[in-house]
């Protein structure tokens, strides 16, 4: 395996939206990511992953960009954006951008010219047709829009703000290009690529299961005959002349798919993000998970990647409820859980991504009115399946403990005015428990989330075993512990993950010297709840 800078960072995902508001408008702002980079970098982390900052109307919070070269009005300006990256830089730290390419919003300029008549040079930018399919959108709803003034339909696989463009019109994969080499001709270190295994399309119909009106469009639009070539080209065509960093959103990716999307030889992305662990793991979708499905799904991507390309490693994100309140035990195990489950993660091969506010343990938030949240996939859910006939209480339910807003809420800084977001009124509420869950109370304190955070970084950074090694599954006898050895050269490092909040009989076979626990007393013989280890086995 190559050695390069993106494998030996550490990443942190910045929701800029709910991050810091510095104007006073309820909303994050890029000044706000720039006042707060003193915080980041002594956590410890090298590389900075903003949300979309383009200009949006915000039908879906900046994924709906309507000037690629241009900033959010919220988030500031183009000079904002320039002091940060300057600011960033001068730090030592980098910065990754998201980039939306599948689809624009509906107020893009070239929308407008697209649906100002059928001759317009712009029409073939999006997808137009004379009958829409029975294709259902992933937010709900038909994937179709009519078009009154030139009698066609046209496709949007998220809402119908969101239009998606035609990959196969040369004109739009160039001028896409373009967009992304002005930015990083402007600085930008890399890219996180959101939808991207959507990009190509079959425009035939589907049969309608069990007579429902539309067919998931997801079903039909990912990863279609043909995607691989349009990939290889936007990477020859831009990321390839530079030394930056890449990770496709790829969610339906499997592991033994990921060579042509993410080998050293002929991968498209450094990295990808995968959904396979959340969906398959998820208590929200079955109650009757278990970590051994967990570790099986994980060791496949090592194993799968091991020599040959390289992982993401990530618990939570923009899009995701917080792991603590799904995977743990947010409860009685608040801080023990969030430090188990980060140190199962965190030291597996790949490069680990953390999420704004996950370093503090932050949890979902106690949202039981419909009126509280904001995602545009959220309500869309509520409003189509209430139609639908199912009970308000059944429907709030489910919210409670899937809605992407639970990863929305304000950073919670300190324990004052808005956690210290804001002076203005929050765009969204805050979670109430920031009166004690909040940057302030755990700095200083050395067995806090915060604290355990710094150290696994500081961990990781400090043993080549940790960063390039092979990754093995270490036999246990507790069917909840998720146990595995990183080897590299002559060190062996065993990383012990216990995720439960019963007990568990369990010693070290081999001799070996702890490097990070999140307990400071232990039992002999047996690993505690959420207990979690880290030995430099001799």
């Amino acid at each position: 395996m190559k050695k390069t800078w993106w494998k030996e960072a550490v990443v942190y995902q910045i929701y800029t939206r709910s991050f810091r508001d510095t104007s006073g408008d309820g909303v994050g702002d890029l000044n706000g990511v720039t006042e707060k980079l003193d915080y980041l970098q002594s956590l410890g982390v090298d590389i900075l992953w903003l949300c979309p900052m383009y200009k949006s109307p915000n039908v879906d919070n900046g994924y709906d960009v309507s000037d690629y070269r241009d900033i959010m009005d919220e988030m500031g300006t183009m000079e904002d954006f320039e002091r940060m990256l300057k600011e960033i830089h001068s730090r030592g730290m980098k910065l990754i951008l998201d980039l939306v390419l599948n689809h624009t919003s509906d107020q893009h300029p070239w929308f407008h010219e697209s649906k100002s008549s059928k001759d317009n040079p712009k029409r073939d930018w999006y997808i137009w047709r004379d009958k829409p399919t029975n294709w259902e959108s992933i937010f709900g709803g038909p994937a179709w829009t009519f078009d009154p003034k030139t009698n066609q339909y046209y496709l949007h696989l998220y809402t119908k703000n969101q239009v998606d463009l035609n990959w196969e019109n040369p004109e739009v994969r160039r001028e896409l290009y373009d967009m992304i080499i002005w930015w990083i001709e402007k600085g930008v270190d890399g890219f996180r690529v959101d939808a991207i295994n959507h990009l190509k399309k079959d425009l035939t119909d589907m049969p309608n299961p069990e007579g429902r009106n539309y067919v998931p469009a997801w079903e039909k639009m990912t990863n279609v005959d043909g995607i691989q070539d349009f990939l290889a080209e936007l990477r020859d065509e831009t990321f390839a002349k530079y030394d930056v960093v890449t990770v496709g959103e790829a969610n339906s990716v499997r592991a033994h798919e990921l060579a042509e999307w993410i080998s050293e030889d002929e991968g498209k992305f450094n990295m990808i993000f995968s959904l396979e662990a959340h969906e398959n793991w998820d208590p929200n979708l079955d109650p009757d998970r278990n970590v051994v499905t967990l570790k099986k799904i994980l060791d496949r991507w090592q194993q799968s990647a091991q020599g040959i390309a390289w992982n993401s490693l990530y618990l939570e994100n923009h899009d995701r409820p917080r792991t603590v309140s799904t995977w743990g035990n947010d409860q009685d195990y608040w801080r023990e859980s969030a430090a188990a489950l980060a140190c199962m993660y965190f030291f597996m091969q790949g490069t680990p991504f953390i999420y704004q506010g996950q370093e503090i343990g932050m949890t979902n938030a106690p949202f039981d009115d419909i009126k509280m949240y904001r995602d545009v996939e959220t309500k869309n859910l509520y409003r189509y399946k209430r139609k639908q006939g199912v009970p308000h209480a059944e429907l709030m339910a489910t919210i409670k403990k899937i809605s992407r807003d639970h990863a929305r809420t304000p950073m919670q800084w300190h324990d004052g005015k808005n956690a210290g977001f804001t002076e203005g009124e929050p765009w969204i509420e805050l979670n109430p428990n920031y009166k004690w869950l909040n940057v302030e109370t755990q700095t200083g304190d050395g067995q806090s989330i915060l604290s355990f955070y710094k150290k696994m970084i500081a961990l990781r950074k400090s043993h080549d075993c940790l960063l390039y090694g092979s990754t093995k599954l270490a036999e246990t006898d507790c069917p909840d512990v998720y146990a595995y050895i990183r080897e590299y050269e002559n060190t062996r490092i065993l990383v012990v993950s216990h995720l439960d909040s019963d007990g568990c009989y369990w010693s070290l076979k081999e001799k070996g010297q702890l490097l990070l626990a999140n307990y400071q007393e232990f039992i002999d013989g047996r690993l505690q709840p959420y207990e979690a280890r880290v030995y430099l086995l001799e």
